[in-house]
């Protein structure tokens, strides 16, 4: 067991090194926790270096209860919280990790006021992960905000899928009007639902009707990542057979 874990924290460090560079003191002290503690994989999609700082997706928060063995998941919404009409949505999430738990409890909100705006539109669903990721962290202890909680598409550390379109009219490559880059939310919804960044870039340039991605206006590119996160949001898995479909396909130069 304990070189299977030595193994698997060498694999974490390898990856973040060639994918982020050097790691800062903390941030490496942080990954050997999280790597031994917890078993959580980089490769795997399990942690997002962000900003400076570790995030914990939903997919390695339920890979962590499945290697746990939880006994069980309930969601509920909160009805008296709820209004439709806003697409303001809350739900109430229970964690049992043994036939006998009493239960760990986690709120999960959401609105147009607090989501991503790739996500605009499937607001219960973010409020509905929200409350389990909230009541899994809570069940196995860990202090890590979960992506899925942002407000916001933050800044990724980690090099993605190149976008010509990163850049504000100032001139400077930072967020404009307090949004990310184009860049940042592509990578981020590359990595929330684990897909394969080059199917991205072919599709992207497809609907466009562009011959390579760069030739793409930015409201085209803007357009395609709104409709790709709300693709991924309602089916992965159908999205997943539509990306794949371009496999065949001569790969678009960047």
């Amino acid at each position: 067991m304990r070189k299977r874990t030595n193994d698997h924290l060498r694999q974490n460090i390898a990856l973040a090194r060639k994918c982020i560079g050097k790691l800062k003191g903390q941030n490496y002290q942080a990954l050997i926790n999280l790597s031994q503690g917890y078993g959580f994989s980089i490769a795997l999609g399990d942690l997002l270096l962000l900003d400076g700082k570790w995030y914990v997706t939903h997919t390695g928060l339920i890979r962590l209860a499945q290697r746990s063995r939880c006994h069980g998941i309930s969601v509920q919404r909160v009805r008296d919280c709820c209004d439709p009409t806003i697409s303001r949505w809350v739900f109430r999430a229970t964690v049992y990790k043994s036939p006998r738990s009493r239960g760990f409890v986690g709120y999960g909100d959401a609105d147009p006021s607090n989501v991503s705006s790739l996500v605009h539109g499937a607001e219960m669903r973010v409020a509905e992960t929200r409350a389990v990721n909230r009541a899994l962290r809570k069940a196995y202890g860990i202090g890590l905000c979960s992506v899925e909680e942002l407000g916001w598409a933050p800044r990724s550390n980690t090099p993605g899928p190149p976008d010509q379109h990163n850049t504000s009219p100032n001139g400077n490559n930072g967020h404009h009007n307090g949004q990310p880059r184009l860049r940042d939310r592509l990578c981020l919804l590359i990595r929330q639902y684990q897909l394969d960044a080059g199917l991205v870039k072919a599709y992207a340039a497809d609907y466009c009707g562009t011959a390579e991605l760069r030739d793409a206006s930015r409201d085209q590119v803007e357009t395609f990542i709104n409709d790709l996160a709300a693709r991924a949001a309602k089916d992965r898995s159908e999205l997943i057979c539509h990306l794949n479909s371009y496999a065949t396909q001569p790969e678009v130069n960047s």
